[in-house]
């Protein structure tokens, strides 16, 4: 038989987490099923279960490193939370752990559960700009109000999920856009099945699951508000009070959908734009971005549906992000240093939400880390063509001809043999003297690579970047791509523009900004 706990010691919180995870996990698909609000993408139970699974992880590993208490458990288990959250819903589930365990962390009892309740409703409103009614913050605010004081550490957790389940099936009647689709409100279908799962935690009795649901196929316009943003932009922030404050303001004034969660120098930012790029440029104002992330919303599939497919590229810049993401594609942003893992690769399949996926890891140093992430998302169902792209040139070259009304095969054959017909350089500083292909090069000299090779080793990035320029046009091309960053001396791509006008008649020339994070010149010759 067992034995309800008095306290929600390490042990429970670790099965919460082990549990909350086994009901989105098996709920995932009902929940993606009705996630028609704040945009109808089919994808919130997801992301509620990518941000469970991060804190899961988190606690798993604190139970690794050692024997936890429970206060270390909690901030484990907030913290990979934060660190995860995914979409609107996952970033404002966060929040609700984090405000649960900073009541956690001084007391486990009832008492301290019920109050934990009510903080982490306050604070999921407080991260959401315009906290909207018949979401999962009403299905929070309900959970909190019904606990019961003095209750017992079953009572109170039993009290928050049957307060909960009462309030998500009156959700349709405080949103029209769920009793237009004739569903529930998809994040408080989710926060319902972590509440079940702390209440099994505590008391070892399976809770009853909502009822299946029966989906109808809807369009678009039944689905969401119209004209809404065309990107979902999340992304960690580093940043002191101050700073998350005016990018609040900041964000507000670009989008909607805006959740800032977090405190103690490390946020979650969530909000959907048209600008992608400006929203990006806000955290760097603000702080310090990182595991920046852009999907692109596109047209809304039907509710149940995914799409049939999409691409998936890692870019070197915001400013390629945006660029990309505005051509349809979900972006990996890769930072000098930090090239993203194979982890990041499948959950930016899995925010494609497509049946098909086109994966450009537009990095040499990436062929293995993408196709372990190809190979993972094909065993999650998902049909998976790797083409292995070198440089963020050939990945624009691909994306340019890419056809999603093609077959999937077709499609994948053009899209790898614009990137082959693409030949590449970049420009990049030396760090340390070192023995190249082309001679020795000393610390702080220009070198110029070509596919990948050291090619030209110079003083000036103007003069080294038009010799490079000059080899690769003596082979033929018909058309430069030119991607520079915001390191890049002003003058350069100008003077490289006016360079190939004035001396290959036949050649044309488009210039990319790249933004921060990017090389110092990319150049792309087809």
């Amino acid at each position: 038989m067992h034995r309800a706990p008095q306290t929600l010691d390490a042990a429970a919180v670790r099965s919460w987490c082990a549990r909350a995870l086994e009901a989105l996990g098996r709920e995932r698909e009902e929940i993606d099923a009705i996630n028609v609000y704040p945009i109808a993408d089919g994808d919130t139970g997801t992301n509620l279960y990518l941000t469970v699974e991060s804190a899961t992880q988190a606690v798993e590993a604190v139970f690794a490193a050692d024997d936890p208490d429970a206060v270390d458990a909690v901030r484990a288990m907030a913290h990979g939370a934060l660190l995860g959250a995914r979409g609107n819903s996952g970033t404002i589930l966060s929040q609700l752990l984090r405000g649960m365990a900073s009541v956690l962390a001084d007391g486990r009892d009832g008492d301290h559960l019920a109050r934990s309740f009510a903080v982490a409703a306050h604070a999921a409103r407080d991260a959401v700009a315009h906290p909207v009614e018949g979401t999962i913050l009403s299905v929070a605010t309900a959970a909190a109000g019904a606990c019961e004081d003095g209750g017992s550490l079953v009572t109170v957790a039993r009290g928050a999920y049957e307060g909960a389940r009462t309030a998500l099936e009156a959700t349709p009647g405080q949103l029209a856009v769920l009793e237009r689709a004739g569903v529930v409100d998809a994040g408080g279908r989710g926060l319902v099945a972590v509440l079940g799962a702390l209440v099994e935690a505590v008391s070892g009795e399976a809770q009853v699951r909502p009822s299946a649901v029966s989906v109808p196929v809807l369009q678009a316009d039944d689905c969401a508000p119209e004209g809404g943003p065309a990107f979902e932009v999340i992304y960690l922030l580093e940043a002191e009070d101050a700073g998350v404050e005016r990018l609040r303001a900041r964000l507000d004034a670009l989008g909607d959908s805006l959740v800032v969660v977090g405190g103690d120098g490390l946020w979650n930012v969530h909000v959907h734009v048209d600008d992608a790029g400006a929203a990006v440029e806000a955290g760097v104002e603000a702080g310090r971005p990182h595991r920046i992330r852009i999907t692109h919303f596109g047209a809304a599939p039907e509710v149940r549906e995914r799409l049939r497919r999409a691409v998936v590229a890692v870019v070197p810049g915001e400013g390629l992000a945006g660029l990309c993401a505005e051509a349809g594609a979900t972006t990996v942003l890769a930072r000098p240093g930090e090239p993203p893992a194979s982890g990041e690769l499948v959950d930016a399949i899995r925010r494609a939400h497509a049946c098909e996926v086109v994966l450009l890891p537009n990095d040499t140093d990436l062929r293995h880390t993408a196709g372990a992430a190809a190979e993972q998302a094909r065993a999650e169902g998902v049909r998976v063509a790797l083409i292995p792209t070198r440089a963020a040139v050939q990945g624009i070259a691909a994306l340019a001809v890419h056809e999603p009304d093609r077959r999937f095969d077709e499609d994948v054959v053009a899209m790898t043999a614009a990137a082959g017909a693409t030949r590449y350089a970049e420009l990049a500083v030396a760090e340390h003297q070192s023995f190249t292909s082309a001679g020795v090069c000393q610390a702080g000299d220009i070198l110029g690579l070509i596919e990948g090779d050291v090619a030209v080793i110079g003083q000036d990035p103007t003069t080294t970047a038009r010799t490079v320029l000059d080899r690769m046009l003596s082979a033929g091309g018909e058309l430069v791509t030119l991607i520079v960053s915001d390191d890049t001396p002003e003058s350069l791509s100008t003077t490289l523009e006016r360079h190939v006008r004035e001396t290959y008649l036949a050649v044309d020339t488009t210039t990319y900004h790249a933004g921060r994070g990017a090389p110092m010149l990319l150049i792309g010759v087809e």
